[in-house]
């Protein structure tokens, strides 16, 4: 068989996705449960918390509603496919495009369409800067240069997965409704 199955109980193959297989749901509960960094962290921090933080961040930036949802949903994937660390991600080309593949239909099926090139950079420009605060903080690894500048309150205090998946899922419905007014 092909497919997972799901949260919410769907199948669905991540290798040939279709956008009707594709629930918030799932990908709430999922990225809450996932911790960052395949667990390489002092404490746990999922990638759902990391994902709000990424979209607060496009907020205080006073970027787009659009790209603000963009930056909650950049780690969708995930749910389906798990995480690779980046240095492993480099050398798993079909990986890769699997995983650009499903985020092309997240992001068509949530957004109506894919990144712009400049979305993508500034999206780049979040999750680098929060990677390095992960790096710094979650790991007390020291990093190259000045910490980057945060526009909202970075807090790493641990949640349960059941307060970051409700708090995914609220801001979800707020940046979608706002995005099209």
């Amino acid at each position: 068989m092909s497919c997972i199955t799901t949260y919410t109980r769907k199948h669905f193959d991540p290798v040939h996705p279709e956008p009707e297989g594709i629930c918030i749901q799932d990908i709430a509960h999922a990225l809450s449960m996932i911790c960052r960094g395949n667990g390489h962290v002092s404490t746990f921090w999922s990638v759902g918390e990391h994902c709000i933080c990424c979209a607060k961040e496009a907020l205080g930036r006073g970027y787009s509603h659009r790209l603000a949802l963009a930056c909650l949903l950049h780690d969708a994937s995930e749910c389906y496919m798990s995480d690779v660390p980046r240095p492993l991600k480099q050398e798993m080309p079909r990986y890769r495009e699997i995983e650009d593949q499903l985020l092309e239909v997240i992001y068509e099926k949530f957004l109506g369409s894919m990144l712009t090139a400049e979305e993508q950079r500034l999206l780049k420009e979040i999750d680098d800067d929060l990677l390095w605060y992960d790096l710094e903080i979650l790991l007390e690894e020291k990093q190259p240069g000045e910490a980057p500048k945060l526009h909202f309150e970075l807090d790493y205090t641990v949640r349960d997965f059941e307060s970051v998946e409700k708090e995914y899922l609220k801001l979800f419905e707020k940046l979608l409704a706002e995005d099209k007014l």
